[in-house]
């Protein structure tokens, strides 16, 4: 194993991925594990966490699964404090769980949709980070990856409200790193473009709005939710130690696109 493979090994780390039962998160949680990493996968219903936890370890994997609905306070809590119990220490946090009830103009929706999508997209990723936060401190460290979307960086249609918040979240993590750095703790934000998951299902089950993307796209293509976990691996590794502040796009050069 060269120099460079080494730097991306997470073996005695310690990883929270919330959202993690399907799609993106489910992703990046095996890459995670297949890299070392001890991984706690998270999501709303147990029978879901427990299902990908056993499929790791099935494969030989670390894994464990702690349900957790990022909207309520005492569930955010008691995943930081389980992991604590179960391993003394969160290496990794990457807050990946994010919600979208809401399709259309900005006037149409109401103040009840825009509390909920605020409290899970932006608060929960907070206060996530700030309970993660003395443990990384306690350790010399730790990293903090955020997912966003293109949507936080360049308007679209029907998406103002999540497009708000993934741009609020890209701010968060910009005054993560600035004031976090000097604890060791780097923080960092990827921009999926459009991803083949449930989540996106309403988007990509379109064929005339896939046709006209694909051909603005430069790729050509929608991604595979597989495709976001690399750049997962080396925000969280020692690969991407002097990485922090940053917000990487994987979009299939959306943002170049006309």
């Amino acid at each position: 194993m060269g120099k460079i493979n080494s730097q991306f090994d997470l073996n005695g780390k310690v990883a929270i991925v919330t959202g993690s039962s399907k799609g993106i998160g489910k992703s990046i949680a095996r890459g995670l594990a297949e890299n070392g990493a001890e991984v706690v996968v998270s999501s709303r219903k147990q029978e879901a966490v427990d299902l990908v936890a056993e499929e790791f370890k099935a494969d030989g994997l670390k894994a464990v699964g702690i349900q957790c609905h990022i909207g309520d306070s005492e569930q955010r809590k008691t995943l930081i404090s389980k992991t604590i119990e179960l391993y003394g220490r969160i290496d990794i946090l990457v807050n990946n769980a994010a919600i979208n009830p809401y399709y259309g103009p900005l006037e149409g929706s109401d103040e009840a949709v825009f509390d909920k999508i605020m409290e899970v997209n932006v608060k929960a990723p907070w206060i996530l980070s700030n309970l993660a936060l003395p443990h990384m401190k306690e350790k010399g460290g730790g990293s903090i990856i955020n997912i966003a979307s293109v949507e936080g960086l360049r308007p679209g249609f029907g998406l103002g409200l999540y497009s708000a918040t993934k741009s609020a979240l890209i701010m968060l993590t910009k005054n993560q790193a600035k004031e976090w750095g000097q604890y060791g703790v780097r923080a960092n934000v990827l921009c999926p473009g459009l991803i083949k998951t449930k989540f996106s299902e309403g988007l990509w089950t379109d064929e005339k709005l896939v046709s006209g993307l694909k051909k603005a796209l430069p790729l050509n293509r929608i991604a595979a939710p597989d495709e976001m976990a690399g750049i997962v691996m080396l925000l969280a590794s020692d690969a991407g130690s002097y990485m922090t502040g940053g917000v990487f796009v994987a979009d299939g050069g959306y943002m170049i696109s006309g």
